[in-house]
């Protein structure tokens, strides 16, 4: 995904183990650990300039770049990633099964008459 603002390059991609080096030294200047997993990464003409894990949205960004809308992009993807990676089934089982539990914990605690 590309988006052109202002004159300016932004590519959104999946984090490869080419940019480990890049990742350690965005985590050394946010001052945070790098998230560990799958990560989004957001460069800018060329840059590295924020990255976010997928399952969780965890991030790292550098602090001398405006990365807020940044981190927003990258957690855009990754919403969409994540729905795409799980499917409608999967989900209906999920909501079935938080459903089912709390229908069974509001019939323990009903008062009875």
């Amino acid at each position: 995904m590309i988006t052109a603002t202002h004159d300016t390059a932004i590519l959104i991609r999946r984090a490869s183990e080419d940019d480990a080096a890049d990742l350690r030294r965005l985590a050394q200047l946010d001052g945070a650990s790098l998230p560990d997993g799958d990560l989004l990464v957001a460069e800018v003409d060329g840059e590295l300039r924020a990255a976010l894990r997928v399952t969780d949205s965890a991030y790292v960004a550098d602090p001398f770049f405006p990365a807020k809308e940044l981190v927003r992009l990258l957690d855009i993807r990754a919403k969409r990633l994540r729905r795409e990676e799980h499917s409608t089934l999967d989900r209906a089982r999920t909501r079935l099964g938080v459903w089912s539990v709390l229908y069974n914990r509001a019939l323990r605690t009903r008062p009875s008459l």
